[in-house]
C-alpha cells in the first residue's frame, strides 16, 4: 500500500487505525465520528470540522448520506496466474470470449491477474464453468497458467458496479472514491477518478482558512460537483459503461458496433490517439468522447452498407445507429442529471 504509506509519513498526518461505527450528527452537521480502535472493544468518538467519507464499493454510510442506489451490472471472478507468458510484454490483453469480456494484465514479474467478467447470476459451480466455458476461449499462451489457477488457485468475485455521483448537502461531510461514485472496472478508470477528485477538492479547499466556515466550504464542495465532471469524472463513468456495454455484445447491432470500434481503431491517427487519450483520462474531453462514439457508430452504418443492398442496407443501419444511442444517451443523461439536481 504505497499510497497509505507515502501518506503516513506525512508529518501532519495521524494514522488511526480501527472501524467507525456511526457518524456524529447535530441535525444536518456532521461533527465526526465513533470508531472502535484497532485492539480495542471501547468505541471512542473523534470530532472534526470536515469528514471524509470514502469507505469504499460496501460504504456502509452512503445511503445515510446520499441516498443513491448501487446498480450490479455484472461480476468479475478474479485470479492469479503464475508465471504466465505475456502475449506482448508490457501489455494488458482483453479477450472477447462469449458472453462477457476476459481482462489479463501482469502484477509483477512473477504473477499475472485474470479477471473474468460473469454478466447475470454467478454459476454455481465456479471452477466448472471456467474449465468448460471459459478455458476454450482463452488464448494458447494462456491456458496452461489458467487451467492451474482453476485447480489449484484461490478464486475469488466481486460485483461490478455503477453508481452515478450523487451530491451530499449536507455540511461537516463529504463522499469520496467508490462510496460516491463507481463505474464498470474494465477501463480502470476508479484510480484515475479518485486522484483527479483529490486534486480537485484540495485546490478548493485550499483557500478556506476554517473548515468550520460551512458556508465556504459548502460553496467550494458545490464547485467540486460541477467541475470534476468537466474535468475527468464525466468521461471515464461514460467511457466505461459504453465500452463494457459493446465487448459484452450479445445481439447482432452491438456485435456490428465491437466489429466497427476495432477497424476504427486500425485507422490510425485521431481514429487511436483520440480513444487512447480517453481511456488514459490525459485528454477527458466530453465533446471527443461523444464524438468518437458517434463516428464509431457512423462508421458501422458505413459498413452495413458497403456489405447490405437496399432497401435492407437502410433498415439495417438505423438499427444500428438505434442500438448505439440506446447505449449513450442514458449514460450521458445519468451525468446530466445530476448537474441538475446540484444546481
Amino acid at each position: 500500500m504505497g499510497l497509505r504509506r507515502l501518506a503516513s509519513n506525512e508529518p501532519r498526518v495521524t494514522v488511526i487505525e480501527g472501524t467507525v461505527n456511526k457518524l456524529l450528527e447535530e441535525g444536518m452537521l456532521v461533527t465526526g465520528v465513533r470508531y472502535t480502535p484497532k485492539d480495542s472493544e471501547e468505541s471512542v468518538e473523534l470530532r472534526a470540522a470536515l469528514t471524509i467519507v470514502a469507505d469504499g464499493h460496501f460504504s456502509k454510510f452512503r445511503k445515510q448520506l446520499s441516498g443513491a442506489s448501487v446498480l450490479v451490472k455484472s461480476h468479475f471472478v478474479g485470479m492469479l496466474m503464475r508465471d504466465c507468458p505475456q502475449f506482448q510484454s508490457n501489455h494488458a490483453e482483453l479477450v472477447l470470449a462469449h458472453p462477457s469480456p476476459i481482462l489479463i494484465y501482469r502484477i509483477c514479474p512473477e504473477w499475472t491477474r485474470v479477471l473474468v467478467d460473469i454478466r447475470g447470476d454467478m454459476p454455481a459451480d465456479l471452477r466448472e464453468y471456467l474449465t468448460e466455458s471459459i478455458l476454450p476461449q482463452m488464448p494458447e499462451h494462456v491456458r496452461e497458467p489458467f487451467a492451474s489457477a482453476v485447480d489449484s488457485g484461490r478464486v475469488r468475485s466481486m460485483p461490478n458496479c455503477f453508481l452515478p455521483p450523487s451530491a451530499v448537502r449536507r455540511p461537516g461531510v463529504l463522499l469520496l472514491g467508490d462510496a460516491f461514485n463507481m463505474r464498470h472496472p474494465l477501463t480502470g478508470g476508479g484510480m484515475s477518478v479518485a486522484l483527479n477528485d483529490v486534486a480537485i477538492i484540495r485546490s478548493l479547499l485550499k483557500p478556506v482558512s476554517d473548515l468550520a466556515d460551512y458556508q465556504r466550504t459548502m460553496d467550494a464542495l458545490a464547485t467540486f460537483w460541477v467541475r470534476r465532471k468537466a474535468h475527468h469524472a464525466f468521461v471515464v463513468n461514460v467511457l466505461a459503461q459504453a465500452l463494457y456495454e459493446l465487448f459484452a455484445a450479445t445481439d447482432e447491432n452491438m456485435m456490428e458496433l465491437r466489429r466497427a470500434c476495432f477497424r476504427y481503431f486500425q485507422l490510425g491517427g485521431e481514429c487511436v490517439q483520440g480513444p487512447v487519450g480517453l481511456l488514459s483520462v490525459l485528454e477527458p474531453k466530453p465533446y471527443k468522447l461523444i464524438g468518437h462514439f458517434f463516428a464509431v457508430a457512423c462508421y458501422a452504418m458505413w459498413i452495413v452498407f458497403q456489405r447490405e443492398r437496399l432497401p435492407r442496407a437502410l433498415l439495417r443501419s438505423v438499427s444500428v445507429l438505434r442500438s448505439a444511442c440506446g447505449v449513450i444517451f442514458p449514460l450521458i443523461w445519468s451525468e446530466l442529471r445530476t448537474m441538475y439536481l446540484w444546481g
